[in-house]
């Protein structure tokens, strides 16, 4: 969608939620009005999770924690008498909570899974015993959180609470758009393919966990205006995974279904009290609710935007577009990778044994073997995702002890034997991230159509695993690097596919002025864009040189072809 469109859309639909926020305000009796606003601080609460969860992929049982850091703030604030009222009292709460947010995402750079949720679930149990044995500033006094002039009034509070909502929607609107966005995202599908791609992992998740307690402690400020007077109780553990449950079934990472988990939070709370059934209920049907979005893979916001894509029609893919003279960056000269007596030990197991290579700047260097030969165990010692020993070097620069992502920013890319390409990016978005710089739509529409026929609008995971396959090698060609490892990118390509892909890697090192390491099994592929090959076996290159001569030396037919060596 264009910017200008984007905008427009975005603006009716800020224009539809006050209209509805003020008709709410001013139509409904009070007490309606007062659930409408905690179904929107929910929502408030539900955006972090968006954040945390639905976009980066991690597990944090502790957002009612935050939320309640950012109460005790702002309760804190009051009792000071700092001037400004809730205007300046929100932010701060917001950023009180943030130092505890990075904490907290310091055992995500090790942990993940059901190991992260209990970290995240004990840090919330803890926060909830010190709050109950210490209390919020002010109860002892009697001294209830006062709302400054403006905000006097429950509708006039409600408003207000609505305008907070939207804005941390609009500006996780345009977070989700730029790079930063893209790069939670791409760490949700695979922390490895991020690194490749030259972000740093721990950068992403801390980022994270930042922004996600940041939000939450905003709706923790919020609730502290709507209540006055807080408790322990109204930040237990428990609302941690009650809302861990609603944001997973509604899709709290975008807006609608923030804003979706929020009133039925409050609305089946409600209907549960008029028919006289324990709140606890509430409890099962969300964990019911969150059951039913895993197995499907989508929220109730995700399979809202997949019926409205489908009513307004599939986006037709574009034409290939033939390879053209263009004013490119020019092949460079001299070695783009070297590699001396590298070794790889998984316990007493050698992967690779002393292994020298060398690959020109501005070739194609072909990297074969069978199964087992320890391709995949030298691409990752190479690329910094493995411990090796010996030397290697890019462009005459010494890579040894460099992380993953700064290998790839230093110019080192690789692509996966699996699909890592992260779904929930356009292929535009993706693209862009991937490069690490700008990219016009005439880069785009050249580079797909080149190589695969897609429109960059279309969302990956829509697509189908060749086209993702083909995808991440665009993008690690686009970002220009000194190497681009590819690892088997023609495994599941059909022989058109894999003719267009020859011809494009053909291309590749005088149109981005980069090398190719080429690790395939089709050696018709091999043959028809390696300028050299180099045969491994056993953990070792037991041959190099020319796809004729290697091809057929004996050592080669033994090992890799499976033909005996006749006298």
């Amino acid at each position: 969608m264009p910017p200008a469109d984007r905008a427009v859309r975005w603006g009716l639909a800020v224009l539809a939620l006050a209209f509805l926020a003020y008709g709410m305000a001013t139509a409904l009796p009070a007490y309606w009005v007062f659930l409408a606003m905690s179904a929107v601080i929910s929502g408030v609460l539900l955006q972090s999770l968006g954040v945390i969860a639905g976009q980066a992929g991690m597990v944090s049982l502790c957002q009612a924690a935050f939320a309640a850091i950012g109460a005790w703030s702002t309760a804190q604030l009051n009792l000071w008498g700092v001037p400004g009222g809730l205007y300046v009292w929100l932010p701060l709460a917001g950023l009180a909570a943030v130092p505890f947010g990075l904490l907290i995402g310091l055992p995500a750079l090790r942990l993940r899974g059901v190991h992260l949720a209990i970290v995240t679930l004990g840090f919330a149990a803890t926060v909830d015993i010190v709050l109950a044995a210490a209390s919020f500033p002010g109860v002892d006094l009697g001294l209830s959180v006062g709302r400054p002039a403006g905000l006097s009034s429950e509708r006039q509070y409600f408003l207000f609470c609505v305008g907070v909502f939207a804005l941390v929607a609009v500006a996780l609107a345009v977070v989700r758009r730029t790079r930063f966005g893209a790069t939670w995202r791409a760490l949700r599908e695979s922390e490895r393919a991020t690194a490749a791609a030259g972000t740093s992992v721990p950068g992403a998740k801390l980022s994270a966990f930042a922004v996600s307690s940041f939000i939450a402690g905003l709706s923790g400020a919020l609730l502290a205006g709507q209540l006055g007077m807080l408790l322990a109780r109204n930040f237990d553990p428990g609302q941690s995974l009650t809302a861990y449950a609603v944001a997973v079934m509604a899709g709290a990472h975008h807006a609608e279904g923030a804003l979706i988990g929020g009133a039925l939070g409050v609305l089946v709370a409600e209907l549960l009290r008029r028919f006289g059934i324990p709140q606890q209920w509430a409890n099962v049907v969300f964990a019911v609710g969150a059951i039913q979005a895993f197995t499907q893979g989508a929220g109730i916001s995700d399979a809202l935007r997949a019926a409205l894509r489908r009513r307004g029609g599939r986006r037709l893919p574009v034409a290939p577009v033939p390879l053209v003279d263009k004013a490119v960056p020019q092949a460079a000269t001299g070695t783009a990778l070297l590699i001396t007596g590298l070794s790889v030990r998984y316990g007493q197991v050698a992967a690779v044994q002393d292994v020298g290579l060398e690959v020109l700047a501005g070739s194609v260097h072909g990297l074969v073997g069978p199964n087992g030969a320890g391709k995949s165990s030298l691409v990752d010692a190479i690329t910094g995702f493995t411990a090796c020993t010996g030397a290697v070097e890019l462009a005459g620069h010494d890579l040894n002890g460099r992380p993953a992502h700064l290998r790839a920013r230093a110019g080192l890319r690789r692509t996966f034997q699996q699909d890592r390409v992260p779904t929930g990016l356009t292929a535009g978005e993706y693209l862009r991230f991937a490069a690490r710089r700008p990219l016009t739509a005439r880069d785009l529409a050249e580079a797909l159509g080149d190589l695969v026929a897609v429109d960059p609008g279309r969302t990956i995971a829509d697509l189908d695993v060749g086209t993702r396959r083909l995808l991440e090698v665009a993008g690690a060609l686009l970002a220009r690097p000194a190497l681009a490892v590819l690892d088997e990118p023609a495994a599941g390509l059909g022989h058109a596919e894999t003719e267009r892909l020859g011809r494009w890697l053909r291309a590749a090192p005088e149109r981005f002025g980069c090398a190719v390491l080429l690790i395939e099994h089709d050696l018709d592929l091999v043959r028809a864009v390696c300028s050299r090959v180099s045969v491994m076996d056993f953990g070792r290159v037991i041959a190099e040189g020319p796809p004729a001569e290697v091809f057929a030396d004996p050592r080669v037919l033994r090992a890799y072809l499976g033909e005996e060596v006749t006298a």
